[in-house]
């Protein structure tokens, strides 16, 4: 029985550490979380667990980002009292990230349960190709927005992306940065952009799953795996987003278009 235990709790640090990993890059984390549970024989995880999980994660983004998110926060307050000019520019970027918050959040409500009832290892694989030529396409585009510089059009554009990723195998954080580079922001424009959307989509999954969580009957037995998924995941996400940032510095997001080209590959073989 002790055997058995550590083994769950090995499991499902995997499997947190898989999604803690893949959560901040452009491969899909909930598509590789399918795939890790599967090959570990866990089948597919529960809501409660994807709510742990992401929830996880969400602190790790928050606290990276702790800085921007204080700052835009006191200026969009300043601003609405004041109105000054010095801090219209971090007003209007958080009225995008709302803006561009609402096309994932509302067909999140109406599809999510049956995107999840309608996936496969197929549509997995497929998903991955299209992220890996959606990447290519875009690796070499230099773009010149920068946070005052976002319009409506991008906001709402970015914002359908973020939507599209609903479907495992589609990428968040890779839709939302193949969206940001298209409409023509900077590489590190689209980086944040792309998690400040993450925040809040994020945040409602969390607090829409709330109940689930509390009326999870095996929360007791579960309690270990669970919390030994959750720390995975949190530390793993907190330096994955680190090299990710890295990554995003150096211009090479290209280089995700061949490991969405390889494990599409290896999913259509062997699955």
């Amino acid at each position: 029985m002790i055997e058995t235990d550590l083994i769950v709790i090995l499991k499902m640090i995997i499997i947190g550490l898989v999604q803690g990993f893949t959560e901040p890059i452009p491969v899909s984390s909930s598509g590789h979380v399918m795939i890790a549970s599967t090959i570990l024989g866990l089948g597919e995880q529960g809501f409660t667990f994807a709510i742990l999980t992401n929830t996880a994660s969400l602190l790790a983004i928050l606290f990276i980002y702790r800085k921007d998110i204080a700052r835009l926060a006191v200026h969009s307050i300043k601003y609405v009292k004041t109105k000054d000019e010095n801090y219209k520019s971090d007003f209007r970027f958080v009225c995008f990230v709302v803006i561009g918050t609402i096309p994932a959040a509302v067909l999140g409500v109406l599809l999510n349960d049956y995107i999840a009832e309608n996936v496969s290892m197929t549509t997995i694989a497929i998903m991955l190709f299209i992220t890996g030529i959606a990447l290519w396409l875009i690796r070499n585009i230099k773009g010149v927005k920068e946070e005052s510089d976002l319009k409506l059009k991008d906001a709402i554009i970015v914002g359908l992306g973020q939507a599209v990723a609903l479907t495992p195998g589609i990428s968040r954080s890779g839709a939302t940065i193949i969206s940001s580079i298209a409409v023509g922001m900077k590489q590190d424009t689209a980086l944040r952009f792309s998690f400040m959307l993450y925040i809040p989509i994020s945040l409602g999954g969390v607090v829409l799953g709330f109940s689930d969580f509390l009326n999870e009957p095996n929360k007791a037995e579960l309690a270990i795996p669970y919390l030994s998924a959750f720390l995975a995941t949190l530390f793993m996400t907190y330096f994955a987003m680190k090299w990710f940032m890295g990554i995003m510095k150096n211009k090479k997001l290209g280089y995700f278009t061949y490991y969405c080209f390889i494990v599409g590959a290896l999913l259509l073989v062997f699955f």
